[in-house]
């Protein structure tokens, strides 16, 4: 007979006086995830059915709620603070009402000495679907289709949620109990602001090293950018067609605002090469994306204001504060100097979302590691630990830069997130959880149950 796959690995070896992972440690913890696959693919359903768009995400963790108490968890649930909003570094703005939104964190301490602890974050949030007509499937269906399962958020990101969960799952159904206090944290906002992952620190639930399993495509990210969000109102002359000659028109001012706004997009590329070497392979980290843009009063009328909203991107390093103020401070050049903007109005700047600096994480650090060990042995054949850069927001960015943990985000495969047809890998979410659950036997340290003892 052919030796099981997680037997022909050595054992992952852990500092200090952490008992390492033999074979039959690693086999047992395959076998408990793969015993309850299918369970997990049924409760990735069941999240991704409950549509949590931002201000409706009572619903989903509703269910993650349920979930942790039934399985023995410390749970607590609580809203953002928006008093915070302004006053804490670690908050983004916003206007939004959420009083009707809370966060939820599950927590097990140990009864054992000598582990460190560990959080397992995911956010619940999901983005617009956009128009349903031209998905494949429903997109709240959660639609299981040979190795895919499709629907809005079921890679961004409820298959890393069911993840963590049955990941610390087949740690106790293999008999085993962690060594170090451990948290499940299921977030609101990171999709627009970040300020779950603000509260859950503003709380005080700290960790040695939070994981965040984002569809990553089972790589671990090494850096990602700062963002920030933003929304600018430039005002032109209305008109009647009888005399347009006399009217300036808000919409051509917002074309051309955008225009230089791209302008500011290269010029913060090109810093790049001398300050982040890092990012020498992404064709675009700064990013600078219009999402949204309305403007007009009538349509047979020179139009009087516009609006229009994006995000732009900036290398790490720096704090958001501070580029903003570089951001402001260009526009205001542009329309002093742009002879096509020379005489409006100054363009009204709101901040509306995300506002946060970027992270890099430090090369050789244990805890990533420990993650490469789990990976490899979580698939048949023993694979590398591939790093890459993420230009775009992470939560983990909160937890590095305000928290001060190593962070790590690493995730299963998917397709299509934020867009149409969106769906993930069922083998690979497969993989992912087996990984989880050995990087925290490793990270934390285990020890077989009393009663088995």
């Amino acid at each position: 007979m052919n030796e099981p796959p997680a037997l022909r690995h050595p054992a992952v070896e852990v500092a200090l006086d952490r008992r390492p992972l033999v074979p039959a440690d690693i086999e047992r913890i395959i076998k408990a995830i793969e015993d309850r696959f299918d369970e997990q693919v049924e409760f990735l359903q069941q999240l991704v059915r409950a549509a949590s768009v931002r201000g409706n995400e009572a619903g989903v963790q509703k269910i993650v709620s349920n979930a942790l108490e039934n399985r023995g968890y410390d749970v607590r649930s609580f809203a953002i603070d928006p008093a915070r909003i302004g006053k804490d570094p670690a908050f983004s703005p916003t206007r939004f009402d959420l009083k009707n939104s809370t966060i939820v964190v599950g927590s097990k301490q140990s009864t054992r000495e000598g582990g460190r602890s560990l959080a397992l974050n995911a956010h619940v949030d999901v983005v617009p679907v956009g128009t349903s007509a031209r998905w494949r499937y429903e997109p709240f269906s959660a639609t299981r289709d040979g190795e895919w399962l499709y629907g809005r958020g079921a890679g961004d990101m409820k298959a890393g949620l069911t993840a963590n969960l049955f990941a610390l799952d087949a740690l106790s159904t293999a008999g085993f109990e962690l060594k170090g206090a451990v948290q499940f944290q299921s977030v609101i906002e990171e999709e627009t602001t970040g300020n779950g992952a603000a509260m859950v620190l503003a709380e005080g639930f700290r960790a040695d090293a939070v994981l965040i399993p984002e569809p990553t495509d089972e790589k671990v990210v090494s850096a990602n950018t700062g963002v920030m969000k933003f929304a600018i109102t430039v005002q032109g002359v209305p008109a009647h067609p009888f005399e347009v000659a006399a009217g300036r028109s808000a919409i051509d001012i917002a074309i051309r605002t955008i225009e230089h706004l791209r302008q500011l997009e290269q010029e913060w590329i090109a810093e790049q090469p001398i300050a982040q070497p890092d990012f020498a392979g992404v064709d675009n980290p700064i990013a600078l994306t219009i999402g949204t843009i309305s403007g007009g009063e009538w349509l047979a009328s020179v139009p009087s204001e516009c609006r229009f909203e994006g995000r732009i991107g900036f290398y790490p390093g720096e704090m958001a504060e501070a580029r903003a103020v570089r951001f402001e401070s260009f526009l205001r050049e542009a329309f002093l100097n742009d002879p096509q903007l020379k005489g409006c109005p100054e363009p009204e700047i709101e901040w509306v979302g995300v506002k946060q600096g970027g992270y890099v994480l430090a090369a050789g650090n244990e805890a990533e590691a420990l993650l490469a060990k789990a990976h490899s042995l979580a698939a048949s054949s023993e694979r590398e630990l591939q790093r890459f850069v993420m230009p775009c927001y992470l939560d983990a960015a909160v937890f590095a830069l305000h928290g001060d943990m190593t962070s790590l985000v690493y995730g299963p495969v998917a397709e299509n997130i934020h867009a149409i047809d969106e769906r993930v890998s069922l083998p690979s979410l497969l993989r992912v959880t087996k990984a989880i659950a050995l990087f925290a036997a490793a990270w934390c340290g285990i020890q077989a149950r009393a009663e088995q003892v």
